[in-house]
C-alpha cells in the first residue's frame, strides 16, 4: 500500500520542509540544489494497525531484553563456574560463560534492535534540509530549535506509545544490573585482613633461604637476612598473599648505635626485625648499606634509618617501616612476640 491509494485526509500532516527553489548550474553556482525528493510514507504512517504491530514489536524486544538479563542474574548464580557442556560446532565449553555470553548478548541486542526498529517504523522520517548558519545562534534559531524538539518529542509518540515507553525503561533499567552482579567477582571486602600477618606471639622466625628457624648467633653484626614466620611453605595456596605482609629483614646492630628507644626494646642483643615491604608502593627491600645502617627501596628508591625506627629520610615513602617484636624462646630460637602494631606496605584507606 502507497500513499498515493490513501485519501488525502487519511495521510498525516507534515510540516514545511521546503529550503527555497530547486537552484539552476550557473557561472556563479556550477553545483546546482537538486531539491528534495517527495516524500514517500510508510504503512504505519496511513494504517493505525501497522503502526500497532510494529509497537507490539519494538515491546517484545524490550521484554525479551528484560528476560535475557534476569537470564544473566540467574546463570551466574546458578551454574558452577566449573561445569562444561558441548557446543557444536565449537567443542566443550565452560556453561557458565556459554550462558553469561548468550543472555547479556541478547539484551543488548534487543535493546539496539527495538530501538532501531522504534526509529525505522514510528519516529518521523521526514527529510529535511538545514541550510548553514552562523556558529553563534540568534534568538529565532534558538526558538526554532526547542520548537523542533517539541516536535520530535511529539512525532516520537514516547508520550502516546507508553506500551514501547514502559518496555523501554524496564529493558535499561534491568540491563544495567548485569555489571552489578559482576562485582561479586571482585572478592569480599577486605575487612581488618590489611592490618593482620601471619606472625603471632611464639611464632619462630625462619631464614627463608634455608627454611630453618634462626639462632641469635646466626645473625652477624652487619649482615641483613631474610626471614618467614614458621610454618609458612611455598607450596601453599595463599603463599603470595601471606608472605607479601610478612615478609621480613633481620639485622643485627650494636646496642650502642640503636637511636630509638623502642627499637632497642623491641629488639633482642641487637637483633631488629623490621618489614621488607615498601612503605611507598609495596616493593620487596634489599640494599642494606652496612656503615650507614640505611636500607634501599631499588623502586623508588626510598631509604630508611634502621638505626633509628626505620625512618624515612629520602624518598617518596610516607611514614617508617613497621617493627616486629623479637625475642629467644627456651630453645635458644628467635621468635615474635606479637604481630606488627600497625599495617605494613604501603598506606591504605583504613590506616588509623
Amino acid at each position: 500500500m502507497s500513499s498515493q491509494d490513501i485519501p488525502e485526509e487519511n495521510l498525516p500532516a507534515e510540516r514545511d520542509t521546503t529550503h527555497g527553489a530547486v537552484g539552476v548550474a550557473d557561472e556563479r553556482n556550477p553545483f546546482a540544489d537538486p531539491g528534495l525528493p517527495p516524500h514517500e510514507h510508510r504503512i504505519q504512517d496511513i494504517d493505525e494497525r501497522a503502526a500497532k504491530r510494529s509497537e507490539r514489536v519494538v515491546a517484545l524486544l524490550f521484554t525479551v531484553s528484560m528476560l535475557a538479563t534476569i537470564g544473566f542474574i540467574a546463570a551466574y548464580v546458578a551454574i558452577p563456574a566449573d561445569k562444561s557442556i558441548f557446543v557444536f560446532p565449537i567443542g566443550h565449553i565452560s556453561a557458565l560463560n556459554f550462558a553469561l555470553g548468550l543472555t547479556l548478548g541478547t539484551a543488548l541486542f534487543c535493546i539496539g534492535a527495538g530501538a532501531v526498529h522504534w526509529a525505522r517504523t514510528l519516529m518521523s522520517d521526514v527529510e529535511i534540509a538545514d541550510e548553514r548558519h552562523p556558529i553563534e545562534a540568534s534568538p529565532e534559531v534558538r526558538a526554532q530549535v526547542h520548537a523542533d524538539f517539541k516536535q520530535g518529542a511529539k512525532e516520537s509518540a514516547l508520550g502516546r506509545r507508553k506500551l514501547i515507553r514502559n518496555t523501554m525503561l524496564g529493558a535499561l533499567t534491568l540491563v544495567p544490573l548485569s555489571g552489578v552482579v559482576l562485582l561479586r567477582d571482585l572478592g569480599p571486602l577486605p575487612g581488618t585482613s590489611l592490618r593482620h600477618t601471619l606472625w603471632a606471639k611464639g611464632k619462630l622466625l625462619v631464614n627463608v633461604n634455608t627454611n630453618q628457624p634462626l639462632r641469635p648467633e646466626d645473625v652477624q653484626v652487619g649482615s641483613l637476612t631474610f626471614a618467614k614466620p614458621e610454618g609458612l611453605e611455598e607450596a601453599d595456596e595463599e603463599f603470595q598473599n601471606e608472605i607479601a605482609k610478612a615478609a621480613l629483614m633481620i639485622i643485627r646492630l650494636q646496642p650502642d648505635n640503636i637511636k630509638d628507644k623502642r627499637e632497642l626494646e623491641w629488639s633482642h642483643e641487637g637483633i631488629v626485625a623490621y618489614s621488607k615491604i615498601c612503605t611507598h608502593v609495596g616493593c620487596p627491600i634489599s640494599l642494606y648499606e652496612q656503615q650507614t645502617h640505611h636500607v634501599l627501596c631499588p623502586c623508588h628508591q626510598s631509604t630508611f634509618d634502621l638505626s633509628d625506627g626505620a625512618r624515612v629520610i629520602f624518598g617518596p615513602a610516607g611514614h617508617a617501616l613497621p617493627q616486629l617484636r623479637i625475642g629467644v624462646n627456651d630453645e635458644g630460637y628467635l621468635q615474635a612476640l606479637g604481630d606488627f602494631e600497625e599495617p605494613v606496605g604501603p598506606a591504605f584507606w583504613e590506616r588509623g
